[in-house]
């Protein structure tokens, strides 16, 4: 059988001439989910913890009529 690419199929994979190959955890860490906005979750649990306060205080003056 004579594919087209028979000619280079059992030739090495080429290494870079300039740097290193990148570790299989380097090039991980460059997929890996990143966190867009940053300090987003700390905004939301301080917006959760005011609300739940506030409503607290609404439940007592409710309770009190």
């Amino acid at each position: 059988m004579s594919g087209r690419y028979d000619d280079i199929i059992s030739l090495p994979h080429p290494e870079p001439k300039r740097h290193r190959r990148m570790s299989r955890l380097d090039r991980a860490a460059q997929f890996a989910p990143f966190a867009a906005l940053r300090g987003y979750e700390d905004v939301i649990e301080e917006r959760r913890v005011a609300y739940s306060e506030k409503s607290e205080y609404l439940c007592e003056d409710i309770d009190e009529i």
